[in-house]
C-alpha cells in the first residue's frame, strides 16, 4: 500500500513495494541499479530514499542529478570522483545517489571502487537498458542488483488516483495507462494524451535519437507508430520492412533491427520471444512487441480505437505478468498460439494465458481455451478477459478470470 506524504503542499503517493526491494539489498555490498523507462517513478523512488535515510544523523547524503542543471558540471567519472572526495564523511554511512548515470562517461569506474567501502551504499537510476549492462557487467561483474521500475499496475493506478475497483477505473487505466505524473495532470483526456505525447517525445530525444544518433528520425517515428499498431502480433524485420517499402519507405531489415534495439534499449518497448512448447526451446525469428506503458501506446497510435481493445488487454496483461516477476515468452503448438507462457525459478514454475476481449461465442471459446487443451502438462492454465462472469474453471481444470480480478492477485499458483 502506498504511504502518503506532503511535499511542495503536494500529494506524494510512494511506491512502498520498491522501497521495500531496495532496502532489501543495502549492506550487502551490492550497487542497487534502479531501470526503466523515463517518468515511470525512478526519481522519486530515489529521492524517497534520499529523505528517509537523511533523518538519521548517522547517514551522510551524496545526490547528484544529471537532469538538473546544478549537476552539468558532473560530466566524466574524473568530476564524479572530485565531487563525491569533496562531500564524503567519515565516520558516517554515505549513500551515494545518483540519477540518470549513463549520462556521465565511464561512471562505473567511480562506483566500482565503492562497492566494498564499509561506510558506503551507492543506489543509482538508469534509463539505457544496453549502456547500463555492458558497462556494470563488464566492470563491476555480477555486484549490483538491477530493480525495474514500471508503470503504475492497475492496483497503484487505482491508489494513485484514489478511485475504487470498478468496470468504470478499468476503463480509465486502460485507456490512460500508468505514469505516475498523470496524478498531477489529471484524467481529461485531452491534458493527459498532451502530457504522453510530451514524455514519449522526450524519451525519443533524449534515449534513442540523441544516444544513438540517428538520422533518419521520420523512419523512427514511423516504426514507433507501427508497432503501436502491431503490439501483441507476431512481426519479423523483413516483414516490416515489405510494409515500410508498400507505404514508400525504403528501409533495411539491419536498420529495423537497430531501430527496435533503441527503443528496447530505452525501455519503451518490450521484445516477448516466442517459445516452442513441445521442443521446449526458444525460436529465433518472429517476436511479439509490448509497451512499457500502454497509455504511451495509445497516444502514440491515436487513441483506444476500435478494433484496438484486445491489443490493449494483451499489453497491460503482459505488464502484469512481468510485475508478478515472470519471465513472460509466446508460446507456440504446431497448430496454434499460446498468448502467453509465464515461468518462474528457472522455469520450475510455470503458468500459461491466453488474453482476449470478450469471449461472446462458441467459435471464441474454442479458440482460446482449445489451445489450452492442446497443452499435455499439469501447470496451471488460464484464460482471461473481460467477458462478464464469476472466476470459473472448466472440466479440464483452465481458469477463467476477469481482467479485473487478475490484475488485483498478487501471485498465480
Amino acid at each position: 500500500m502506498p504511504l502518503l506524504s506532503n511535499m511542495h503542499d503536494m500529494k506524494i503517493l510512494v511506491r512502498q513495494n520498491y522501497l521495500d526491494k531496495i532496502e532489501k539489498y543495502l549492506g550487502k555490498d551490492t550497487i542497487i541499479v534502479l531501470t526503466g523507462q523515463r517518468r515511470v517513478g525512478k526519481s522519486y523512488t530515489l529521492r524517497m530514499i534520499r529523505d528517509i535515510k537523511a533523518k538519521d544523523e548517522n547517514n551522510n547524503i551524496i545526490y547528484i542529478d544529471k537532469e538538473k542543471k546544478a549537476f552539468d558540471h558532473i560530466k566524466t567519472y574524473q568530476d564524479l570522483n572530485t565531487y563525491i572526495d569533496a562531500h564524503y564523511q567519515t565516520g558516517k554511512m554515505n549513500y551515494i545517489l545518483i540519477d540518470e548515470i549513463q549520462e556521465i562517461d565511464e561512471f562505473e569506474r567511480t562506483v566500482r571502487s565503492y562497492i566494498t567501502e564499509p561506510d558506503a551504499e551507492v543506489i543509482v537510476t538508469g534509463s539505457n537498458a544496453k549502456m547500463l549492462s555492458k558497462e556494470l557487467s563488464t566492470i563491476i561483474g555480477g555486484r549490483y542488483k538491477e530493480i525495474h521500475v514500471q508503470s503504475l499496475s492497475y492496483k497503484e493506478f487505482l491508489q494513485f488516483h484514489n478511485l475504487q475497483d470498478s468496470d468504470d477505473a478499468l476503463a480509465k487505466y486502460i485507456q490512460f495507462g500508468g505514469l505516475p505524473g498523470l496524478v498531477k495532470i489529471g484524467l481529461d483526456e485531452d491534458d493527459a494524451s498532451e502530457y504522453q505525447k510530451d514524455v514519449l517525445n522526450t524519451v525519443l530525444l533524449k534515449d534513442v535519437i540523441s544516444r544513438n544518433n540517428i538520422r533518419n528520425v521520420p523512419f523512427l517515428e514511423r516504426l514507433t507508430s507501427f508497432i503501436a499498431d502491431n503490439i501483441g502480433k507476431i512481426i519479423s524485420a523483413s516483414s516490416i520492412s515489405k510494409f515500410m517499402k508498400s507505404q514508400g519507405t525504403n528501409v533495411s531489415a539491419d536498420t529495423i533491427i537497430d531501430y527496435a534495439q533503441y527503443l528496447e534499449d530505452a525501455y519503451i518497448i518490450h521484445k516477448v520471444n516466442r517459445y516452442d512448447i513441445h521442443g521446449k526451446r526458444l525460436l529465433e525469428s518472429n517476436d511479439k512487441f509490448y509497451f512499457e506503458d500502454h497509455g504511451l501506446r495509445n497516444a502514440q497510435a491515436g487513441g483506444t480505437r476500435e478494433g484496438d481493445i484486445e491489443k490493449v488487454i494483451e499489453n497491460i496483461i503482459y505488464q502484469h505478468l512481468v510485475s508478478l516477476g515472470y519471465k513472460v515468452n509466446v508460446g507456440q503448438l504446431q497448430a496454434g498460439e499460446i498468448d502467453f507462457v509465464c515461468t518462474k525459478k528457472a522455469g520450475a514454475k510455470r503458468i500459461y494465458i491466453q488474453a482476449s476481449y470478450v469471449i461472446a461465442d462458441d467459435a471464441t471459446r474454442e479458440r482460446e481455451f482449445g489451445n489450452l487443451h492442446n497443452i499435455k502438462d499439469n501447470y496451471p492454465k488460464y484464460v482471461v478477459s473481460m467477458t462478464p462472469l464469476v472466476t470459473s474453471n472448466d472440466d479440464n481444470g483452465i481458469t477463467h478470470l476477469h481482467l479485473r480480478n487478475f490484475l488485483m492477485l498478487e501471485n498465480l499458483a
